[in-house]
């Protein structure tokens, strides 16, 4: 995909935007200029650094991601490959805008009682540990329909121990955590290592991780919902 692609896409995604803003604008909000003239100019500093991220992650991190799949699944061990999964698991969503935004929003929320930082690390190594398990699904065949169903059961057991607010919290989490980051690095990399790996299907094995991605949040950010309820019980 060419950066002319690329620009072609995010205009065809923000336009949109873009002319139902203008119309509310025009018809009820009615922002003075100068507020208006901020809103224009954030918009166009959104649609360039749109641009320049989905064309490092095509350009850049699906290659790369795709090339150091292959590399691990042809020359070491299947520890090394789920280790370096759990820490790329780790990483991509410690660097996750979305993410970041959703623990910020938590901590604003609950008036400072659950932790921005708290609920980062929690889905961090909540999504390493699930990355992990991914690899190892794909190295070991793994049938995937059996993490799901027993990923899904705990966390549906968790929910009824937890207060409503930290599963509300746990499903969005879910769908941040499987952001730009996750997609164009660990699915692409998964992809890398099945094609690599001895009997590795690509198509069957490489994919199935942005689920075990999304559900690392749920159960995890559960988890720590029935602790902090369990404590709240207690005070």
């Amino acid at each position: 995909m060419s950066m002319l692609d690329v620009v072609l896409d995010v205009l065809q995604a923000l336009l949109p935007v873009i002319a139902f803003f203008l119309l509310f604008q025009y018809l009820y909000i009615k922002y003075p200029w100068v507020t208006l003239k901020k809103i224009l100019i954030g918009v166009a500093i959104t649609g360039v650094g749109m641009v320049l991220f989905l064309g490092g992650v095509f350009l850049g991190f699906m290659p790369i991601a795709r090339s150091m799949g292959e590399y691990l699944a042809i020359n070491y061990d299947n520890w090394v490959i789920i280790s370096f999964g759990f820490l790329m698991g780790f990483l991509a969503t410690y660097a996750e805008p979305a993410v970041r935004v959703l623990c910020k929003q938590v901590e604003t929320s609950s008036g400072g009682f659950i932790s921005s930082k708290l609920i980062l690390w929690t889905l961090s190594f909540g999504v390493a540990a699930l990355v992990a398990l991914g690899m190892a699904r794909i190295l070991y065949d793994i049938d995937f329909r059996t993490i799901i169903i027993i990923g899904y059961s705990l966390a549906l057991l968790m929910m009824r121990f937890s207060e409503a607010q930290y599963v509300a919290i746990a499903f969005d989490a879910g769908g941040v955590a499987t952001g730009p980051m996750a997609v164009s690095i660990i699915m692409t990399m998964a992809v890398g290592i099945a094609s690599g790996a001895e009997g590795g299907n690509p198509l069957v094995d490489g994919f199935g991780i942005i689920a075990l991605i999304a559900l690392a949040p749920i159960l995890f950010i559960s988890a720590l919902g029935v602790i902090l309820t369990r404590k709240e019980v207690e005070v």
